[in-house]
């Protein structure tokens, strides 16, 4: 199955109104405007981002020279720091997120760099833009017996054949066998199952393919799934999906992240997301004892850095851990 056929990833916020998304930036000069365009299309087809990722990014671009419009710029190179750091200290004021105005500084440096590099502007006004640091927060990892529980919680849920059960079952166990992201999980298509290599196709970040492997329980739960759950709910155009909704049409993401939260309230265990299902993998894989350029792998993560903080995550639990216990900590 080629992966142009599957949706692309993040396509479907792509209407929705984010939050924190700037409001209407003011018409701008024909110029302004065709940068715009050009950056939009850079980061789309040259750079490869999600629908989501480059809506959010030209959103915020539009917003500063919308800014600078209202200053007297008529021209990209007439933008310079000082107006930079105002229109961040406008957007600060309205007590935004730490992470959002941190995205928002990061659009306004891609963008610059993109314009310098492109011969669009004489000189890079970014360079020195300082954006809030974010805080990082520990995701939530469950213990291995908890993510055992929960996983043998939506097996017997689904011990009575039920398909939407069924779905629930393979969902959460290829979730946290192979660490996919949601859009990832949603977007496997049947074709991309191989139940002999126990092995999944998935298409991530930046239309990247990857191959990544699960277990024997996941296996069980995808053949399951296929043989009693998925013939029962497909219609005549249900098209290659491997997760069909009710209704016949592809699983949604939003619909697997109420899964998760039901059946982990179900299980009695900590509350979480896909993507802490992602995090959970992630650390057990690293305490089971796999390398972590193995896990990068698995993860489909760009670079090795991203996939080192669950180095720090473990240890800052076990540091957690200790104060909290050790009576001379």
């Amino acid at each position: 199955m080629s992966t142009s056929e599957k949706r692309p990833h993040g396509a479907e916020k792509a209407g929705q109104d984010e939050p924190g998304q700037p409001e209407a930036a003011p018409d701008l000069p024909a110029g302004l405007t065709a940068a715009v365009a050009a950056f939009e299309e850079h980061l789309a087809v040259q750079r490869g981002l999600s629908a989501h990722t480059v809506r959010a990014y030209t959103g915020d671009v539009r917003s500063l020279l919308g800014r600078a419009v209202g200053t007297g710029v008529r021209e990209l190179d007439d933008v310079d720091i000082a107006v930079l750091r105002d229109w961040l200290a406008d957007l600060g004021a309205r007590d935004l997120a730490r992470t959002t105005m941190a995205r928002r500084g990061a659009a306004a440096r891609a963008f610059f760099a993109w314009t310098t590099s492109t011969g669009r502007t004489a000189q890079n006004p970014a360079l020195r833009l300082a954006s809030p640091r974010v805080p990082r927060h520990l995701p939530t990892v469950l213990a291995v017996d908890s993510a055992a529980h929960l996983m043998e919680t939506a097996r017997e849920s689904a011990a009575d054949g039920d398909p939407a059960r069924l779905r629930e079952w393979a969902a959460l166990e290829v979730l946290y066998a192979s660490g996919v992201r949601v859009a990832e999980l949603v977007g496997i298509d049947v074709d991309d199952v191989d139940l002999g290599e126990r092995t999944l196709r998935v298409v991530g970040k930046g239309d990247k393919e990857r191959v990544v492997p699960f277990g024997v329980p996941a296996g069980r739960a995808i053949r399951r799934w296929l043989d009693a759950g998925r013939p029962a709910l497909a219609v005549a155009d249900s098209g290659p999906a491997l997760l069909l909704g009710d209704r016949g049409r592809r699983w949604g993401q939003r619909q697997a992240r109420e899964t998760v939260h039901r059946l982990a309230a179900l299980a009695g265990v900590d509350d979480v997301t896909p993507h802490d299902l992602r995090h959970s993998a992630a650390t057990h894989l690293l305490q089971g004892g796999s390398d972590l350029r193995s896990v990068q792998e698995v993860l489909g993560h760009a670079t090795l850095s991203t996939t080192q903080r669950y180095t720090h995550v473990s240890a800052d639990r076990l540091r957690a851990s200790f104060e909290q216990a050790f009576p001379r900590a």
